[in-house]
């Protein structure tokens, strides 16, 4: 079977893969659809994300979805033939923090297709992936595998915009007009926000924050476009680099809530830390999701618009192309590998 593998920054192989058998509490998935996130474009352009350096080949992709094909002994789960989304993430169940109910920042979870640990927890981009049976949801009715793809970034804005608190009836500011960026935009309406700004250097970007439901698109490089709010009640940062952490600092209410969620690059990053203080900003990260999954299968299921924020899909033999242009803000929004032709 084919498999998408990174071997180290800038070596991206499309390789024949051994057909994996399901284990105990195992299920074996026909991957359909893979979408290629901005973490899987970092272990490719730079050999890791934030902190977390690649240290051997791994199989890419978190973003899965496909159907049951078998399972292994004592495994149970959606009848083979169902279609299914796949949650990446396998908390330890026994640490403080998912004794606490925040399994999400699991001090010791198995998420796929990331080097935060070693050895790799190897990923999904293949034709074929073994995962914990309970990690398979039956897609609800209506949804369809193609737009069910965006399950798991959906899943990480929910997180996001839960974070914030209680958005509705707020103007929620968003940086950064990228899948991450715009899914958020989607759950901020969602969630009930009144207006929703978002932002970016990208015009064809802001495009695809409209497309999500923004209010008001704003170029972020101009500091005289007429869409800058005077401030906001919440604001959501979305694109990974510290000028958009300031922006949500200067533009956020006294006394209001900035949610940091694009990942930074490794090492310090300056902010304006004294607005936090004077203004008793409230500054709150926000890493992946637990439960938010499926209550993302539900609302893709009864929202068809989502579709249209997925740009393109690509053969996954053609996975160099489709990484090429996953990293082209200007021409891509969401784009999906299609493992169809794969054995």
């Amino acid at each position: 079977m084919l498999g998408c593998v990174i071997h180290g920054q800038g070596d991206l192989r499309v390789a024949e893969l051994p057909v994996p058998v399901p284990g105990p509490g195992q299920a074996l998935v026909a991957v359909r659809y893979g979408g290629v996130c901005g973490s899987d474009l970092h272990y490719c352009r730079h050999g890791g994300v934030g902190d977390f350096r690649l240290r051997e080949p791994m199989v890419l992709g978190h973003e899965v979805v496909g159907t049951v094909v078998e399972y292994g002994p004592g495994a149970a789960g959606p009848a083979p033939g169902t279609a299914v989304a796949v949650h990446p993430a396998t908390p330890c169940g026994v640490c403080p923090e998912c004794e606490g109910g925040r399994r999400n920042v699991c001090r010791d979870t198995r998420y796929l297709g990331s080097a935060a640990r070693f050895p790799h927890v190897q990923g999904g981009f293949a034709a074929r992936v073994v995962v914990p049976c309970e990690q398979v949801r039956a897609l609800p009715d209506g949804l369809e595998l193609r737009r069910a793809a965006l399950a798991e970034p959906l899943s990480v804005a929910l997180h996001a915009v839960r974070r914030a608190g209680d958005v509705a009836g707020r103007h929620v500011l968003v940086t950064g007009a990228g899948p991450i960026g715009c899914l958020v935009v989607a759950a901020a309406k969602a969630a009930g926000a009144a207006h929703v700004t978002v932002t970016d250097l990208l015009p064809e970007a802001l495009a695809y924050g409209r497309i999500a439901g923004a209010g008001s698109l704003v170029r972020a490089d101009d500091p005289d476009d007429r869409g800058w709010p005077d401030e906001v009640d919440v604001a959501v940062e979305a694109s990974g680099v510290a000028a958009g952490l300031d922006v949500c600092l200067r533009r956020v209410r006294r006394g209001g809530v900035v949610v940091q969620l694009g990942m930074l690059p490794p090492g310090q990053s300056p902010f304006a830390g004294n607005l936090v203080v004077s203004r008793e900003i409230e500054l709150r990260g926000a890493f992946r999701f637990d439960g938010e999954f499926d209550d993302a299968l539900a609302l893709l299921a009864g929202e068809p618009a989502f579709g249209g924020l997925i740009s393109a899909v690509v053969s996954v033999a053609e996975a160099e192309s489709a990484f090429v242009l996953a990293a082209d803000r200007s021409r891509s929004c969401k784009v999906l590998l299609d493992f169809a032709q794969s054995p």
